[in-house]
Formats: structure tokens, C-alpha cells, sequence
């Protein structure tokens, strides 16, 4: 298996290197960026900009940007040549790092902006798999349902305050990285596919580590790295073998341990939510009534405690 050691290497921020310093694509503050969860391999940012120049810039992180509202012309002035085009909702921009360029907008943008640290890339190669960068192919004006919705449910995690923490928004860039060897690798890439989940020592090993740290935020590469594999092949063995996907996993661990936090009068229903790792309590009674189906301070009072100990969360092992 590859060493995950690398594997959670945070980029902070979407940044471009301009006369040999490392600043902001753009100056404006995003409306919404992932930069205070500190996602691995991958940062995203949101923007609403007027009509405006993005002067010349070398990106230092492969680079995607879709736009979510507005329909403008635009040019793009790269390698000795001016580029026009007309922009729509779902205009995308794929460029690999080290891509040098300016950009000419005629009107106001909505926008989300991507980048991917090429760690993320090669650790979703095959586990045999030897390479040590990915190159992207270039593209300025496509048109590609799946990297939109992906960033977009990326957007919206993030939007929703990471009720998981960074595990969410890591899997859905795993899931992107994926997409972008098949279709968009200038070498591409077909992930193997891996069938009948993880050893049962490697299972155990990682819910033991989930269960022992319900409390804290719990990354996708950690858990990767308790594994001793890639978080793309992790994922995907996990899910296999428990029948969720780790960060569902780990929410369903979080409400039973609620549930027990619950059912002791000295904790106030904030406490119980708290100790079970919800960031905050909107994001703790949300989460609660959705899989319990009563709320947090409803589930205190009696009213469902037997019928949702009925669907208790049990190791994949219990059984």
C-alpha cells in the first residue's frame, strides 16, 4: 500500500505566484472559502466580482473555476495569444499548474474557484500505481455537469459550516480527482477498482480509532493513514465493507454516542452534543432529527429513545 504520510497536505487557499510573490487570485475576500477548515489537497473559494481585469499571473496548484450565474463575454491572453469567449452558468476553466495568463471579464460573475495540490491527484492512482505528478489538459471554455455539481456540493458543505468536519469535503475532492484522471488527465488514467472491502484487522484498526476520537475532528487522510492506504482507496474499501461512506459512518457513530450523552441528566442536551464532536448545536439537532427523526431535547424527554435504539449504529463486525 502506498504511505499516506504526504497525503494530508493542506493548501490554504486559492493563490497564483504574480511578479514573484504568492498572493490571492483575487484581491477581493471571497464570499466563502475552505481555507478555516483546512482541507487536504484541495482549497475552494467562492466569489461574486463586477466586471474586472485578473492581471497576469502563473497558477501555482492545478486549477479549476466554474461560473454559477452571469453571462458575459471574456478574454483570455496567454502563451502569445488573445482567446475570446462567452461565458454561462457552467463555464469551466481546467488549467494544470504553472499555466500563465491573464483574464478580461465584461460583466459581473458568480463564481467558485478550485485548487489541487497534485498529491491528491496521484493519490488516487491505482495502489501499484509509481508516478509522482499528474499533468491536466488545458481547457478555457467547457461545459462539465459533473466538476459543477461536485464543487458545487463541495460549496455547499461548506456553506452548511462542516456539520463532519474536513471528512466531507476531502471525499468529494477525492471523488473529483478521480473524475479529472479519467477524463481529463493529459495521461489518462482508469482507477483500478478494488472489491471485497478491507481486511478485517485494518476494519477494526480504523473504527477502533473512529470510536476513540468521536470528539475531534477526524480528516479522511488520518483515518487513511490508521488504514495504511491512499483516502481514495480507503473510501471506497470502507464503504465496502460498513455499506456508508466514512464520513456517514462516523455521523451515525456520533449520534449514538449523543445518545448516550443524552441519557445522562448531568449533561444540558449543548453538552451531549458537544462530547459526541458536533461543532455547534444547530449543526448537532439538525443532524439528530434527521437520523433519529426527533430532536435532540424530544429524545432526553423519552419520546424516542426506543425506537431509535432499534437503529444503534454496531461495529461491521458485531454481527
Amino acid at each position: 500500500m502506498r504511505s499516506s504520510s504526504t497525503s494530508h497536505l493542506v493548501v490554504s487557499a486559492v493563490e497564483v505566484r504574480r511578479q514573484g510573490r504568492v498572493e490571492p487570485l483575487l484581491h477581493a475576500p471571497p464570499m466563502l472559502s475552505s481555507s478555516p477548515g483546512q482541507w487536504s489537497g484541495v482549497a475552494l473559494e467562492e466569489y461574486s466580482v463586477p466586471a474586472c481585469v485578473i492581471p497576469w499571473h502563473e497558477h501555482v496548484e492545478n486549477f479549476l473555476h466554474v461560473v454559477l450565474q452571469g453571462s458575459d463575454r471574456y478574454e483570455v491572453l496567454t502563451r502569445g495569444k488573445t482567446l475570446q469567449f462567452s461565458a454561462n452558468a457552467g463555464t469551466t476553466f481546467i488549467l494544470p499548474r504553472g499555466t500563465v495568463d491573464e483574464t478580461r471579464w465584461s460583466g459581473p460573475t458568480h463564481r467558485i474557484a478550485a485548487a489541487i495540490h497534485p498529491i491528491l491527484l496521484v493519490n488516487a492512482l491505482d495502489e501499484t500505481a509509481h508516478e509522482r505528478d499528474i499533468e491536466l489538459t488545458e481547457h478555457w471554455n467547457l461545459t462539465d455537469p459533473n466538476i459543477k455539481a461536485v464543487l458545487h456540493a463541495m460549496r455547499t458543505d461548506l456553506d452548511a459550516g462542516s456539520p463532519v468536519g474536513r471528512m466531507y469535503g476531502e471525499s468529494l475532492a477525492n471523488a473529483l480527482a478521480v473524475y479529472l484522471l479519467k477524463r481529463y488527465a493529459v495521461k489518462p488514467h482508469v482507477p483500478a477498482v478494488y472489491r471485497g472491502g478491507l481486511p478485517r484487522y485494518r476494519l477494526k484498526r480504523v473504527i477502533d480509532y473512529i470510536d476513540e476520537h468521536l470528539s475531534r475532528d477526524l480528516p479522511l487522510a488520518q483515518l487513511a493513514a490508521v488504514a495504511g492506504m491512499s483516502p481514495h482507496y480507503f473510501a471506497e474499501l470502507f464503504r465496502q465493507s460498513t455499506g456508508r461512506a466514512p464520513h456517514q459512518y462516523v455521523l451515525l457513530r456520533r449520534v449514538d454516542l449523543a445518545k448516550q450523552r443524552l441519557r445522562d441528566p448531568r449533561r444540558s442536551v449543548i453538552e451531549a452534543g458537544l462530547d459526541a464532536g458536533f461543532q455547534n448545536p444547530s449543526h448537532f439537532a439538525r443532524v439528530f432529527r434527521k437520523w433519529v427523526g426527533i430532536s435532540p431535547s424530544g429524545f432526553r424527554s423519552g419520546a424516542g429513545q426506543r425506537q431509535s435504539d432499534l437503529g444503534a449504529t454496531q461495529p461491521p463486525w458485531s454481527g
